[in-house]
């Protein structure tokens, strides 16, 4: 066999292992979880909290906490990223409780002290097992569904099938695919991911006001994503940007702050445009 030929075997080969290794690992590349003991106290200064543990119908537990609000206005939903675990992330929660919303956050499998085998199909099952739980207590109207980074994908995905107040998402991506071809141009990723997260089809069917909050110096997920995905529902979308944010620190910043407030607190308004310039057209010269 001539030189080539093995040169070829040799790349195939090769090609074949990398794809096998990305398959297997991708969990580990994706999943940054802490796991938390059983008996695991949750505390928070100035919070008041209450923990809950809902199974669902292939026996996992998803375990959340709610922080309570006084004399809640409605409740914030917040699906988070994909590390560390609610112990941690329930810092951000008063956010929305100093607005006066109740807030539930839950770990996905895995994390915490959340069981089960993850897939992408299981935590959407799971998290509208949650909304479902949510919904026995709370009108649809009262609820706020946001999704921060990776819990973005699973926002958009609940929205799309339920009637939320509104939904805010917190530096989303367009889909982990897109995000994966980046790296690994010449792989077969329709093959090998297993969460592809497809962020703008699930956005096709929202019928709610879409808020997206991006920085412009996100390097893990740009912020031209968050445009491409403001201009899938224009009409019902409003992009707000963090000039200067990061993909980790825009709670450092006070305009995420001020339009977080300007979001959650708001009421929509219809704008009479009559007499505006809507229907003027530039002539060029």
């Amino acid at each position: 066999m001539p030189l080539w030929g093995y040169l070829i075997i040799f790349l195939a080969v090769a090609y074949f292992i990398i794809s096998l290794l990305v398959y297997i690992l991708q969990d580990y590349l994706m999943f940054k979880p802490e796991k938390l003991a059983a008996d695991f106290q949750f505390h928070y200064e100035h919070q008041e909290t209450e923990e809950y543990n809902i199974e669902t119908r292939d026996g996992a537990v998803i375990n959340g906490l709610r922080f309570k609000a006084k004399e809640p206005k409605g409740i914030v939903f917040y699906l988070k990223g994909n590390s560390k675990s609610i112990k941690g992330w329930g810092k951000f929660a008063v956010d929305f409780t100093r607005h006066g919303y109740d807030v539930l956050m839950v770990d996905y499998r895995g994390f915490g002290k959340s069981t089960g085998r993850r897939t992408q199909k299981a935590i959407k099952r799971d998290m509208q097992v949650v909304y479902d739980k949510i919904k026995q207590k709370v009108d649809e109207n009262y609820i706020i569904l946001y999704g921060r980074s990776l819990g973005s994908g699973f926002a958009a995905k609940l929205a799309s099938m339920n009637n939320p107040r509104m939904l805010i998402l917190d530096a989303p991506y367009y889909s982990l695919k897109h995000i994966a071809k980046k790296y690994m141009p010449f792989m077969p990723l329709s093959l090998l991911l297993k969460f592809p997260m497809p962020t703008y089809k699930w956005l096709k069917y929202v019928n709610c006001p879409i808020h997206i909050i991006h920085g412009t110096d996100d390097n893990l997920i740009p912020y031209k994503t968050s445009v491409r995905l403001s201009k899938i529902k224009p009409s019902q979308t409003t992009l707000y940007t963090v000039i200067g944010g990061g993909h980790k620190n825009l709670n450092t910043f006070e305009a995420y702050h001020k339009m977080l407030s300007d979001i959650i607190t708001s009421k929509p308004k219809k704008i009479n445009l009559e007499g505006s310039s809507i229907d003027v057209k530039h002539h060029v010269s």
